[in-house]
């Protein structure tokens, strides 16, 4: 490829992710907030039930498996390295995670795990697990702490 198609690649994808990011910001809200049993999530969404997420996490729905199977209690102690902590992460976050599970736009990794747990959730249990794992007191902790 040559330099000026390399730099025009990069420009676009700057663009595109300048897009996507500016996409998952709600208006004015922020993502991780919580208020009395509900929290707030992307646009398109409705609201969030805490009680109702820690139930489908916790047990799961029939359909799927409960998140605490891998993500362990919380979702701060998975079961495994190769499944994430959840626990405390920004709600928008985990809702449009789940929602590119489930419409299969986002793989690799355990992607093809999640989609198949994602593949039945309804908005409103998206939103509710989002509002629930936000809610729960971080553990998560950045790369610069990673060694």
């Amino acid at each position: 490829m040559s330099p000026a198609m390399n730099k025009f690649a990069m420009t676009v994808l700057a663009v595109a992710c300048a897009l996507a990011l500016s996409a998952c910001s709600s208006s004015g809200e922020a993502g991780h907030a919580v208020d009395a049993g509900n929290a707030t999530v992307p646009a398109r969404l409705p609201t969030g039930n805490i009680e109702a997420g820690r139930g489908l996490a916790t047990k799961g729905d029939g359909s799927t498996a409960a998140c605490v199977s891998c993500h362990g209690a919380e979702g701060n102690k998975p079961l495994a390295d190769m499944y994430p902590k959840i626990g405390g992460q920004y709600a928008d976050y985990l809702a449009h995670a789940l929602q590119a599970y489930r419409s299969g736009a986002r793989k690799g990794g355990t992607g093809e795990v999640m989609a198949a747990q994602a593949k039945g959730l309804s908005d409103q249990q998206i939103a509710d697990l989002a509002a629930y794992f936000a809610s729960v007191p971080p553990q998560l902790r950045d790369l610069e702490n990673a060694n």
